[in-house]
């Protein structure tokens, strides 16, 4: 569950600590020395920051908040390098999924749920613009959120720039892609780049992409929800990778 911490020296100290928080909320035109405090650590740490009116900090945390509340994660984020760790030790060429500007907890929560279905090593996603591990992806994930590591990185592009360096291929989804998803080869060390439905993925981020593939589509309506394409592209990485095996 995701847990709110309020009043100053709390989130202070929280942000001293290192703790993982999803969000820092401050009433309107706070201002002080501790007040500046938290915000510099908060932007030293890519904690995003966000003014709200005192009727909402309230309804989060009681009348006890002195106007600074922080929600903090479900669970604690991975580095990145734990993702790749997790698939050395499995002996098997890392399959990552990252999340572009996916905001719905409900498509995080199914998206980890079949990530830990097909044994894919971990999910990347964005510090900003995007969903964090809530506790609405906690109950949607039903449990799947414990077993998947999930890395949440300040930029996109520049983390696929380094997991290319490292030897993946970054293949994005797109419904405009040229290439048919079951015609490309998913058996590569790969991250699997997915955008959210109707905007899809950012141009920087598909620009960094080595190629973008689509799921075909025979019906009236020309995309799926994001978390429903991502089940089908991962189950066939699992596919190749399973008849790949000797």
């Amino acid at each position: 569950m995701t847990e709110t911490l309020a009043g100053r020296n709390q989130v202070r100290e929280a942000l001293r600590a290192g703790r993982p928080l999803n969000k820092i909320l401050l009433a309107p035109h706070l201002e002080g020395q501790a007040i500046g405090e938290i915000i510099n650590l908060a932007r030293e740490r890519g904690v995003p920051l966000q003014r709200v009116n005192r009727a909402a900090l309230e309804k989060l945390a009681g009348h006890h908040h002195q106007g600074v509340v922080a929600l903090a994660a479900a669970r604690e984020y991975a580095d990145l390098e734990d993702l790749l760790a997790r698939a050395g030790e499995a002996g098997e060429p890392p399959f990552l999924i990252m999340l572009d500007r996916v905001e719905d907890p409900h498509n995080l929560g199914a998206i980890l749920r079949s990530a830990e279905a097909v044994g894919a090593h971990g999910v990347i996603i964005p510090r900003r613009r995007g969903v964090g591990l809530t506790a609405a992806v906690a109950r949607a994930a039903v449990g799947a959120q414990e077993y998947v590591p999930v890395a949440r990185v300040t930029n996109l592009a520049r983390t696929l720039e380094e997991l290319k360096g490292k030897g993946l291929w970054a293949i994005g989804a797109a419904g405009d892609a040229g290439q048919e998803a079951f015609n490309a080869d998913f058996t590569v060390p790969l991250v699997l780049v997915l955008g959210s439905e109707g905007r899809g993925l950012s141009p920087l981020v598909r620009s960094r992409c080595d190629f973008t593939v689509h799921l075909p589509m025979r019906g009236r309506i020309n995309s799926l929800n994001v978390a429903t394409a991502a089940t089908v592209l991962m189950y066939e990485v699992l596919r190749q990778r399973g008849q790949a095996r000797p």
